[in-house]
């Protein structure tokens, strides 16, 4: 298939077929997604099974995420499992064939796109003979390189830290035991691994600390926002969906948007001016993605807290992913994790992205079948282009500060002043200037703006 043999080759523009190790290049790897045969049970309430991705969007997500992580592919394979060995997770016969694998390409780090135990972990080294990252691993990985802020980076730590905490699997001849006390009277003391295991303990203890104090300080930060009651908007959505180029495109901003997975980590908030006046905080989150770590779900409460005290949530989806389905379901499930319902249309909004990638036929089908009836039929853009961007503004101002509404004022010479509010901050619809010097303005402004612009008239009439 042209797709798969594109995704080999996917790796900073280099053939994944290139071999000998080249001198201070990206670190070689293999990449092996195991297809469990067995369907997955959902997490929800229903117990419904989860929808299932196919294994050609499964590989290509895991060569996303290796070259996220600047490693040189120099194979990638999809192995169906039908019965997983509790030591290595694949049969004997494909670990020897991996194996041979990994010699002849000179590979270093062989990536697993599977949770894998450390006994798994551990035995797979010695096999392959080189390091092994499972899916968390690798994910871990990338959220360390991409970390920029102090937050960020103790949000990683947090998570590698726990990662390793249950992987202290070491060779036998580095666990025996440490002498207790001095000279020969002492005793056996503890091993390395407790040693290791209790300096990682208090490793956890200082981080979480730290980003408690990290975490009260969002909280006054967020207590002085309320203070101004500007709403919160949060962007939220499968990583990759375009949510940086989107909060770029309704900001101006410039963060990183590029199309790589978690091609930005580290939250990024901006006041923004919808087109009748209407101020709000757009919130630009961490991509999600699916099975993603419990470490990485915990570590980030804080960040993901913003997500929680939202006013208004978009849930961005790439439209044009083969799997929007199953990644629209991924992101649903961590909303609910979260204590947000991804189904009560007066707090989220669905928002299709990349339509700009499909055809007329595809678009127009897509849409029809979007509009059920049973939720708010999603709002079609492309972040890049701009199509949809000014209905999705609407959108958000309506929901935020209610449906627009046409109204006439009045404004007495000395009220004057208003008027530059009024174009700012509204639709004007006439302008008349009366003879008495008074203007009277006929326009459509949002229901919060004409109680803004109501009560500023009371204020200068009874000043």
């Amino acid at each position: 298939m042209e797709r798969e043999k594109d995704a080999d080759r996917r790796v900073r523009g280099k053939p994944a077929h290139q071999t000998g190790t080249e001198a201070n290049g990206p670190t070689r790897a293999v990449v092996i997604v195991p297809v469990l045969t067995r369907q997955p049970r959902g997490g929800d309430d229903t117990n419904r099974p989860r929808l299932t991705r196919s294994a050609e969007a499964r590989r290509d997500e895991a060569v996303g995420l290796a070259s996220a992580s600047d490693l040189y592919l120099v194979h990638t394979a999809v192995v169906t499992v039908n019965d997983p060995r509790p030591a290595t997770l694949l049969g004997s016969g494909k670990v020897a064939e991996f194996a041979e694998i990994v010699k002849e390409g000179h590979a270093e780090v062989v990536i697993v796109d599977h949770p894998l135990t450390p006994v798994q972990q551990r035995n797979l080294e010695k096999e392959l003979n080189a390091k092994v990252l499972d899916r968390t691993g690798l994910i871990l990985e990338i959220f360390g390189e991409r970390a920029r802020t102090k937050e960020g980076t103790l949000q990683v730590d947090l998570a590698h830290l726990n990662y390793q905490k249950g992987r202290l699997v070491r060779s036998w001849t580095h666990l025996e035991r440490q002498r207790g006390g001095a000279g020969f009277l002492g005793g056996p003391g503890e091993t390395q691994i407790e040693s290791d295991r209790r300096v990682l303990q208090d490793k956890i203890t200082k981080l979480k600390h730290e980003l408690e104090t990290v975490r009260r300080t969002r909280d006054l930060h967020r207590a002085k926002r309320k203070k101004v009651p500007f709403p919160v908007v949060a962007i939220v959505g499968y990583t990759n969906a375009g949510k940086s180029t989107l909060f770029n495109r309704l900001t101006g901003a410039g963060v990183l948007a590029e199309d790589m997975l978690f091609a930005t980590l580290d939250p990024t908030l901006r006041r923004v001016r919808l087109p009748h006046g209407t101020p709000i905080i757009l919130s630009d989150t961490v991509g999600f993605i699916s099975d993603l770590p419990t470490h990485l779900v915990a570590a980030f409460r804080a960040t993901l807290e913003e997500v929680v005290e939202a006013d208004l949530v978009i849930h961005l989806r790439d439209i044009s992913d083969p799997d929007t389905a199953a990644q629209a379901e991924d992101v649903e499930r961590i909303l609910a994790d979260l204590g947000v319902d991804a189904r009560d249309s007066k707090r989220v909004i669905e928002v299709w992205n990349k339509i700009d990638r499909l055809d007329e036929g595809n678009r127009a089908r897509l849409l029809a079948d979007g509009a059920d009836g049973k939720k708010a039929p999603p709002i079609a853009i492309s972040a890049v282009t701009g199509e949809g961007i000014d209905a999705l503004k609407a959108i958000i101002e309506t929901m935020m500060s209610g449906e627009l509404e046409t109204f006439t004022v009045t404004l007495k010479p000395d009220q004057l002043g208003v008027v530059d509010w009024l174009y700012r901050n509204g639709d004007i619809i006439s302008r008349d200037d009366n003879e008495d010097g008074s203007v009277t303005v006929a326009l459509k402004a949002t229901h919060s703006a004409r109680q803004e612009i109501e009560s500023r008239l009371r204020r200068q009439n009874n000043g």
